[in-house]
Parts: C-alpha cells; sequence; structure tokens
C-alpha cells in the first residue's frame, strides 16, 4: 500500500540509519500537534506524523466509535491494517536504526492496536492516555518491545483500571512496560512529559 494513503507530515534524516520516530494525535488534532515535540525529542532522527482519515463531527480520528470508550472493532482492525502498511512503508524507506511510536488519545489507541497486531514494526512505544477496552489475544512478538504508558489517575475518558490491565497485559507479554501516573484527567501534565523524555534518552539512540 502506498504511504499516499494519509495526509501526514515529515521530517528525513539527514543521517542514514537515524531513528524513526511516528507521532500519532488526539481525537481533533492534526499533523502538527506533535510534529514539534517530536522533533524536540529526537532532533537527529526522521519524524513521520499522519492525520486521522476518520472525521467524527469535524474532528480528525484514526478509527470510527459508536460512543465514549466504544469502538467499531471492524473499522478498527480494518484500518489498524491500513495504518501499519504506512508505516512499513516508511520504516523500509527509511532503514532506521530504531522505529518509535508516540501517540495520546485515540492517536495512542491506533498505535497500540498495531502494536499488538504488528508487533515487529516498532522497537520502542509511547502510550500517553490509552484506552484498550478488550482484551488483546497472547502476542509472543511483543517479547522484548519497550513501552511506556503515562495516565491521569483521575481521567473519566481512559479508566485508569484498564490502564492498568493494559500495562499488565504487556507485562505477561515479557515487554518492558514502564508506568507513569499523574494526578490528573485526560490531559498531558508536565511530570509525564519529562517520564517520556526520560525514557526516550534511555532506550532510543
Amino acid at each position: 500500500m502506498s504511504d499516499n494513503n494519509y495526509q501526514y507530515r515529515v521530517h528525513r534524516a539527514e543521517q542514514p540509519g537515524s531513528p524513526l520516530l511516528f507521532v500519532f494525535h488526539g481525537t481533533g488534532g492534526d499533523e502538527n500537534q506533535f510534529f514539534d515535540f517530536g522533533r524536540q525529542l529526537l532532533p537527529h532522527a526522521g519524524i513521520v506524523s499522519p492525520r486521522g482519515d476518520v472525521s467524527e463531527h469535524g474532528a480528525s480520528r484514526f478509527f470510527r466509535r459508536t460512543g465514549e470508550g466504544v469502538y467499531d472493532m471492524d473499522d478498527l482492525a480494518t484500518r489498524t491494517r491500513a495504518m501499519a502498511d504506512f508505516i512499513r512503508a516508511h520504516k523500509e524507506s527509511a532503514k532506521a536504526s530504531n522505529v518509535l511510536g508516540l501517540g495520546y488519545s485515540n492517536g495512542a489507541n491506533i498505535l497500540a492496536s498495531v502494536l499488538l497486531s504488528q508487533p515487529d514494526l516498532f522497537d520502542e512505544a509511547v502510550l500517553m492516555h490509552p484506552l484498550v477496552p478488550w482484551t488483546p489475544a497472547p502476542q509472543l512478538g511483543l517479547a522484548g518491545k519497550r513501552v511506556l504508558i503515562t495516565a491521569g489517575r483521575l481521567d473519566t475518558i481512559c479508566p485508569p483500571a484498564l490502564t492498568q490491565s493494559f500495562a499488565d497485559y504487556l507485562i505477561s507479554q515479557g515487554v518492558e512496560t514502564d508506568l507513569f501516573w499523574h494526578s490528573g484527567g485526560h490531559e498531558i501534565q508536565q511530570g509525564e512529559v519529562k517520564a517520556i523524555e526520560n525514557f526516550v534518552r534511555e532506550n532510543v539512540r
């Protein structure tokens, strides 16, 4: 599948073999939401930031839902395959040393879905306030991956119990999993930004 199925923004690394970072926006965001943050995290990396191709009352998303926290699972499966093809095309072109994904909210959810279905695409992932409201099947390919989950203890959109359950699942699959909590809700706080910076510094070269 061509990499032209999404509108996206890209920064190409100057040196071959540099890391490649994919960033995924939240509902209502676009390809600009985390692009500059990605550049700050990994100035020497290639950056790819797609825009979700689903419109929910004018807000861009990466897959459909039928209500808050209720996913259209058939649509999620279809769009996960399409996103995986998009990622693979960029990965093969870049020949990167590391491939990292970073997503927030709906962007974290599509990233998690890709990671669960095709774990070979990523070495590391940062999932900011993800919601995985189903029980994933065992995935042997996840073993050895490194994942940071950030979340709010008062998040009503992504309930803490489901966040913890997903973290426990990743651990059970052999994923090196870090879980950072802040005291607020669904918003991004400075403490989690620092946790992301530390995770990237320690794991991505």
